[in-house]
């Protein structure tokens, strides 16, 4: 497969992006940007979180974790289907019931100004950790399979790409990347079936003979009901994807960001209703994809890859057809943007509004305020960049397993407080309440480090989430009281 062509299909597909946002921006403001002007379509956002969602990290780490865990991966995502249910019947009437453009305001109004500031840090934080994390997963690929034969250094790879994507989102945000999503779960959602069809023929399998060699090989095995003590056991990892979905998308701007922009809580509930659905089984087709890439290097005496997160590069662009590698890099770069695009306005958003304090400043004219704003978002690309080049020289394991620990740790402390809120009418001390979200994730390292030590053997796995917004949430009772005023 020629390198020109495949350049040349990113850079039409790059101005393809630029054409869109160029027809959605016209006319924006900072409104538009934060929120869409309330005035995005349903079905459009529900289509494009699909693609938010997946990510290269789900393109990437879920069909190479197939040979080690099978489907064990589907607990997780029974997990978040009960989640997402959580987050349109709960959380969604809340956010539009109080007409937010940034979630962490409810925490404001409910528990304090420090309480605000701090659950919105640590969204920036986790965030900011977390999209990195995907953005460099799909440019490490991009870099080992295509670029470096190029003698292209990877510093000029992220530059290259980062730059890209700054360029159409500066102006018009959650406006544009409603649009710009819709096409990148298009050519995601195409690069999975595409290549599944692809190796069923390769091994002139039906998909009946498909699935039969994937099951033959036990690659279908989900549900871990033998070891409770295990991190993999059903029960850990349904309540982890439930919690994990109710804090990374629930409590997460870039994520309600795209739902708050659509006109009513209806219309916004029924984009959740959906989105759930096909993500479900869109995830089940990544971990057949998975199963059937292992069954053809088998099938074929191919050498596994040394990290899982090869697979799906290595068959794609070095076995299959030539068709194959191109599809392959389609979607691996409609899994990179979204991950970045939605994160970069995301994180504008909650730093303008939620740190700077963008809305109550009546002095600012509108052009201060874009200005700003514009500063901003660069300020978080050149962070994107300094820390992708970190994670080229520290990060060895899954993917996945990285971004789910990242989760654990920076995600819980948001659950706690969110949680706080809508369970208790409780007053917190409010000046205290950083020290208890810094402690809480300490307390859940230590545990996590001797736990098998400490508890015969126990493994945390995604519940470390929910015990760090548990011993969050009990922290803050202790800071508590039921007076009537909220202390300082």
């Amino acid at each position: 497969m020629s390198t020109t062509i495949i350049l040349a299909i990113v850079a039409a597909y790059f101005a393809l992006l630029l054409a869109i946002a160029y027809y959605t921006s016209r006319g924006a403001d900072n409104e538009s940007f934060f929120i869409g002007e309330k005035k995005s379509n349903w079905l459009l956002v529900a289509y494009g979180m699909i693609g938010t969602s997946l990510s290269g990290v789900t393109f990437m780490s879920v069909p190479g974790e197939v040979h080690t865990k099978g489907f064990a991966y589907l607990q997780v995502v029974i997990g978040y289907f009960i989640g997402y249910m959580v987050v349109a019947f709960v959380l969604l009437p809340l956010y539009y019931r109080l007409q937010l453009t940034s979630i962490y305001s409810y925490l404001q109004t409910r528990l304090g100004e420090v309480s605000y500031k701090t659950g919105a840090s640590f969204f920036i934080l986790s965030r900011t950790l977390g999209a990195s994390i995907r953005i460099y997963l799909v440019l490490i690929v991009l870099q080992h399979f295509l670029l470096d034969a190029l003698h292209v250094p990877f510093y000029v790879t992220v530059f290259v790409i980062l730059l890209m994507i700054l360029l159409y989102t500066f102006q018009g945000g959650v406006k544009t990347i409603v649009w710009t999503d819709t096409l990148q779960t298009t050519g995601m959602i195409l690069a999975l079936i595409i290549t599944i069809v692809l190796i069923g023929h390769e091994l002139n399998f039906s998909f009946g003979q498909l699935w039969a060699a994937i099951s033959d090989n036990g690659y279908t095995q989900t549900f871990q009901t033998s070891d409770w003590k295990a991190s993999n056991f059903f029960l850990k990892q349904i309540l982890g994807g439930a919690v994990v979905t109710i804090t990374m998308t629930g409590m997460d701007q870039e994520m309600m960001q795209k739902n708050i922009s659509v006109s009513t809580i209806g219309k916004s509930q029924k984009n959740m209703f959906l989105f759930s659905a096909i993500l479900v089984v869109v995830n089940l087709l990544f971990l057949i994809l998975g199963g059937a890439l292992f069954v053809y290097l088998q099938a074929k005496g191919i050498e596994f890859p040394a990290k899982s997160d090869e697979v799906f590069s290595l068959v794609a662009i070095n076995h299959l057809p030539p068709i194959a590698g191109l599809i392959f890099i389609i979607g691996l770069i409609s899994a990179l943007f979204p991950s970045a695009d939605g994160a970069l306005t995301a994180l504008t958003s909650s730093f303008c509004i939620d740190i700077l304090g963008m809305k109550e400043k009546s002095d600012w004219s509108e052009s201060k305020r874009a200005t700003i704003r514009k500063a901003v978002h660069l300020s978080i690309t050149v962070l994107f960049f300094a820390l992708i080049l970190i994670y080229q020289q520290v990060i060895e394991s899954s993917v996945i397993s990285t971004i789910l620990k990242v989760a654990a740790y920076t995600y819980g402390p948001l659950l706690g407080l969110f949680a706080f809120g809508i369970l208790t009418q409780r007053k917190v001390k409010d000046i205290l309440v950083p020290v208890i979200c810094l402690v809480s994730p300490a307390v859940c390292w230590l545990l996590s480090l001797n736990s098998e030590k400490w508890f015969d053997g126990y493994q945390f796995g995604l519940e470390l989430l929910f015990i760090n917004g548990l011993i969050t949430f009990l922290g803050l009772w202790l800071i508590s009281s039921n007076d009537n005023q909220v202390h300082s």
